[in-house]
């Protein structure tokens, strides 16, 4: 949810079947109660984080206690932007320290930018433009997840 106030809204997608909620970290100023307060209406918690704010902000007790983190690879709001690969080292970061955590990507994903996200160790992938746009839809969704599962593998071997 990219909303200023994430902890409204958390009862109100609970009873709308929500399975997960993600929220921004920089969005409260009580992420560990947030996360409790999701947990308890029965849904998963993840935490994203913008491009500018550092990986840390999410390690530690934060990690330990979501089912997913979301790298934002673009500034949030509007589709259609280029892909930030300087946000890659976050993705490699909570990775190495979190293998078994669902590492996500937004932003900017495409061809031309799937090997970057799946060598980092994202294993899912948020694509509009990159699959929307695209000739053959359905061939490009298949070449994501080809280059995720493959990437995983080498991770899981390298444990």
């Amino acid at each position: 949810m990219m909303v200023s106030n994430p902890s409204q809204w958390v009862e109100d997608i609970a009873k709308a079947g929500g399975q997960m909620y993600t929220f921004h970290i920089e969005a409260t100023q009580d992420p560990l109660a947030l996360i409790q307060q999701i947990h308890a209406a029965g849904m998963q918690a993840g935490v994203a984080i913008k491009p500018k704010t550092p990986v840390e902000a999410v390690m530690g007790a934060i990690a330990e206690q979501v089912e997913m983190i979301l790298v934002m690879t673009v500034e949030p709001g509007f589709g259609g932007q280029r892909f930030m690969a300087e946000c890659m080292p976050k993705v490699e970061t909570l990775r190495r320290a979190y293998p078994g955590l669902d590492i996500e990507v937004d932003g900017g994903l495409s061809m031309e930018t799937i090997d970057a996200s799946a060598d980092a160790g994202a294993n899912v992938i948020v694509a509009g433009t990159g699959i929307f746009k695209a000739e053959e839809p359905d061939k490009v969704i298949a070449a994501f997840k080809e280059k995720v599962n493959t990437a995983q593998a080498r991770f899981a071997a390298s444990i």
